[in-house]
C-alpha cells in the first residue's frame, strides 16, 4: 500500500459513536481495559501461532506497555504481538463489531482469547477525540500501515515506516477525559482493577525506589499484573497458605475466611475460580458483590447476580470463565443456558464442600457454625437444590450451646416433646436474656430450648415446619408452658360470661394502650405468677417476617397482639379477682334488641340505650382497675418482665414499688 486512502466506517448509522459513548458502555473507565485486552490478545495469539509451526521467527519477549504523556494528552498501549495488515485493518477496524477474534478461534483452537465483539477498540472514542493505530503484520513481506480517526465515520489510512511487529494504538485525550483519565495515578489504578491478572506482562512505568528523599525511577520495569494468578493453577500443586495469602492479596482489611473452594471444570463449559466463605461478625453489615468475574483473566465486573444464586453474592472470591457470555460492553450478563448451568454447578460445589466439612470436620464444622448459619438459612430459603442438599448438613444449637444435626435433634427431644397430637414440637427462644424467665420454665418441664437468633429465623421455621413432617416451632414465650406442649385437653375454669367480660375490661384498663389484648382466665397453680404475658406464636412471627420483606405488609401494619393469661390458682390473683366482684355491680340488664319493623328512629333510641348501659358500666370497672395499686402491680410486674414497661408507666411502678417497700417498714 503506497499511498493514504481516505474512506468511510462501514457501519448502518452515522450515529455509532454517540450510541457508544452513552449506550453501549455504561462505564467510561473500561477503555483502557479493552484496548489492553486486545493487545494482550494479539501477544496470546503470536504465540499460538508461533506454537503451531507457522512463525519462524524470533518470537521475543511478548508484553503489553502502557505509556502516558500527561503534558502531550496522549496515551499508548504498545503490543508486539501478531500485528495487522492493512487489509485486515480494513476488515476488523472499519468494519464495526467483525472482531477477529471469532475467525482465529476457529484456526487456533484452545486459545485464550478475550474479544467477541470487535467493539473494544471504538471503546476509545468515549476519551479520546483523536486515536491513530500504527501496526506491522508478524506476516512475511507486511509493510507498515497507519490508520487514524477523528470520532467520526471518516477514516485515513496509508503506509508508514514502523519496522517492529505489533501494534500501537495512540489515544489523543479530549480535555474532559485528560481531566479524568489523563495522570499517572488514575492509570494505575485502572490497570490495577482490570489487568492485574492479564496473561501477559504489562508494563506501566518503571519501578521505584527512594532516594535522597523522594521517589525516583530505577531501570526494572513496573509490571502491574501476575500472569498466573491461583486460579489458573492445580489444586494438588497448591497449599493451605497460599489461598489464605490470596485472599489476603484480593481483601487486604478483612479477617482470614472460613474455608474455600477451588473451582475447576472444562466440561460442558469452562470455568475455574476459587470462593471464599467469610466471617460474618455483624450479620446486618453483610456485604454482596465480593466476587469478582474475569474473562480470560480480565476483570468484567464484582456484579454477578446473574451468575450465582442470589445467597452465593455473600462470598467472596473470583470466578474465571470465556463460556459466560457477556454484551458488547462485557458490563452487564446476558440470560442463557450456559449461565444457568454455570449457577447450578457452583451450587452443587459449595453444597459438596459443605457437606464434605459437616462428614469429615464436625468440629470444625461446629466452630463455624454461627458464622455460617445466616448464609445457609438464606440458600435454603432461596434455592430449592440447596435446601434439599442443606437439610442434611444444617445444625441446630440450643441455649446450653451444644450442637446437633436435624436428624438428631429429632431423636433426642421427639420423646418428651411431642403433643397431643402427634407433633415434635421445637421449641426455641430468639434472645436467652429477655425470655429468660420462659427459657427456665421450659427446661423446669424437661424440655430442650433451641436458640434461633438469625435476622432470617422467622422465614427459617416456616421453611422447615415445611419440610419436617409433623413439626411445629414454637417461641417459649409463645403461651404458657402448659400449652407451648400440650399433652392432652385441658380443662379452663369455668366462669360466667359476664365475668369473663369484666375481667378482660379490668385488665385492658390498666395495659399499655394502643395493642390488641386477648385475656383468659387459666388454672396455672398458685406457685406461677399471678399474670402471664405472652405473644401469639403466628402473630408475632408473621410481623418479623413482614419486616424482613417477606410480602406480608399486612401483617406488619396490624397493631402487636399479646395473650394475657390470668393465673385464678394464684392466691393475689384470686384476692383480686374475688375483690372485684364484690366492689363491680353486675352490669344492667340491656334492653331488648329492636324488632324488624322497628323504626329506624326507635332502633337509634334502643342501640344508645345499649351503649350508655355499656359505657356506664365499663366506667365502673375502669375507676377499680386504675385505682388498684395490686392490679397495676402484678401487671406491670408482667409487662416489665417482657420488657414492655417503659416512660412513665415504669416511672409510676417504681413509685409505687417504693411506696410498697416504705409503707412495710412502717409495719
Amino acid at each position: 500500500m503506497a499511498t493514504k486512502n481516505k474512506g468511510q466506517i462501514g457501519v448502518t448509522t452515522e450515529n455509532i459513536f454517540p450510541v457508544i459513548k452513552q449506550f453501549l458502555y455504561s462505564d467510561h473507565e473500561i477503555f483502557l481495559r479493552e484496548l489492553v485486552a486486545n493487545a494482550v490478545d494479539a501477544s496470546q495469539k503470536m504465540k499460538a501461532i508461533a506454537s503451531n509451526g507457522d512463525f519462524k521467527g524470533e518470537l521475543g519477549d511478548l508484553k503489553v506497555r502502557v505509556e502516558l504523556d500527561e503534558k502531550a494528552k496522549t496515551l499508548r498501549i504498545i503490543d508486539n504481538g501478531i500485528g495487522m495488515t492493512d487489509e485486515e485493518i480494513d476488515k476488523y477496524i472499519n468494519q464495526i463489531a467483525f472482531s477477529s477474534a471469532g475467525e482465529f478461534l476457529q484456526k487456533y483452537k484452545d486459545q485464550n482469547i478475550i474479544g467477541h465483539f470487535g467493539l473494544g477498540f471504538y471503546s476509545a472514542f468515549m476519551v479520546a477525540k483523536k486515536v491513530t493505530i500504527e501496526s506491522l503484520s508478524w506476516k512475511d513481506g507486511a509493510e507498515g500501515v497507519i490508520w487514524s480517526c477523528e470520532g467520526n465515520p471518516e477514516f485515513e489510512m496509508g503506509p508508514c515506516d514502523k519496522n517492529e511487529r505489533g501494534t500501537v494504538v495512540t489515544l489523543y485525550l479530549d480535555d474532559e477525559a485528560a481531566k479524568d483519565y489523563g495522570t499517572k495515578g488514575k492509570i494505575q489504578q485502572l490497570l490495577d482493577k482490570y489487568c492485574k491478572f492479564m496473561p501477559v506482562p504489562v508494563v506501566f512505568g518503571k519501578e521505584q525506589e527512594w532516594k535522597d528523599g523522594k521517589y525516583v525511577d530505577t531501570d526494572k520495569d513496573n509490571v502491574i499484573n501476575k500472569i498466573e494468578p491461583l486460579w489458573t493453577r492445580k489444586p494438588s500443586e497448591l497449599k493451605e497458605e497460599d489461598y489464605m495469602k490470596f485472599y489476603r492479596d484480593l481483601y487486604p482489611m478483612k479477617e482470614d475466611p472460613l474455608f474455600y473452594i477451588h473451582l475447576n471444570v472444562d466440561y460442558p463449559f469452562n470455568l475455574t475460580g476459587i470462593l471464599y466463605f467469610p466471617k460474618i461478625k455483624d450479620r446486618m453489615a453483610i456485604e454482596k458483590n465480593n466476587i469478582q468475574l474475569y474473562c480470560n483473566q480480565m476483570f468484567v465486573t464484582d456484579h454477578v447476580d446473574n451468575i450465582v444464586p442470589d445467597f452465593l453474592t455473600l462470598l467472596h472470591g473470583v470466578i474465571d470463565s470465556p463460556d459466560i457470555p457477556l454484551n458488547v460492553s462485557r458490563s452487564y450478563l446476558q440470560a442463557d443456558e450456559n449461565v444457568k448451568k454455570i449457577s447450578t454447578y457452583i451450587t452443587k460445589k459449595v453444597a459438596d464442600r459443605l457437606e464434605e466439612i459437616f462428614k469429615n470436620e464436625r468440629d470444625a464444622w461446629e466452630k463455624k457454625w454461627d458464622n455460617l448459619k445466616l448464609f445457609i438459612e438464606y440458600g435454603m430459603l432461596s434455592d430449592e437444590k440447596f435446601c434439599e442438599r442443606a437439610l442434611k448438613f444444617a445444625l441446630f444449637k440450643n441455649t446450653d450451646g451444644k450442637y446437633f444435626s436435624l436428624e438428631d435433634y429429632r431423636k433426642a427431644v421427639a420423646e418428651n416433646q411431642t403433643d397431643k397430637d402427634k407433633k415434635v414440637v421445637y421449641l426455641y427462644a430468639t434472645d436467652t436474656d429477655e425470655q429468660y424467665a420462659f427459657i427456665e420454665a421450659a427446661k423446669n418441664k424437661g424440655y430442650d430450648v433451641l436458640l434461633m437468633d438469625c435476622e432470617l429465623d422467622a422465614h427459617y421455621v416456616n421453611l422447615l415446619e415445611q419440610k419436617i413432617p409433623d413439626t411445629r416451632f414454637a417461641r417459649v414465650d409463645s403461651d404458657t408452658i402448659d400449652n407451648l406442649i400440650p399433652k392432652s385437653e385441658k380443662v379452663k375454669p369455668e366462669m360466667a360470661q359476664a365475668d369473663k367480660d369484666d375481667l378482660s375490661a379490668m385488665f385492658k384498663a390498666v395495659l399499655p394502650k394502643g395493642n390488641d389484648y386477648f385475656v383468659e382466665a387459666d388454672n396455672l397453680g398458685e406457685n406461677a405468677a399471678p399474670v402471664i404475658i405472652t405473644r401469639n406464636e403466628f402473630m408475632r412471627r408473621y410481623r418479623e417476617m413482614s419486616a424482613m420483606g417477606g410480602g406480608m405488609n399486612f401483617y406488619g401494619n396490624m397493631p402487636e397482639s399479646f395473650n394475657i393469661t390470668v393465673n385464678l390458682e394464684n392466691p393475689v390473683m384470686a384476692g383480686i379477682v374475688t375483690e372485684a366482684k364484690s366492689k363491680i355491680a353486675p352490669m344492667q340488664e340491656l334492653p331488648a334488641e329492636p324488632g324488624k319493623d322497628a323504626s329506624e328512629d326507635e332502633k337509634k333510641r334502643i342501640s344508645d340505650e345499649r351503649q350508655a348501659i355499656k359505657d356506664a358500666h365499663q366506667a365502673v370497672v375502669d375507676e377499680y382497675a386504675t385505682g388498684n395499686d395490686i392490679l397495676k402491680q402484678v401487671v406491670d410486674l408482667a409487662l416489665l418482665s417482657n420488657g414492655l414497661l417503659k416512660g412513665k408507666a415504669l416511672s409510676d411502678f417504681i413509685a409505687r414499688s417504693e411506696k410498697v417497700i416504705a409503707d412495710a417498714c412502717r409495719k
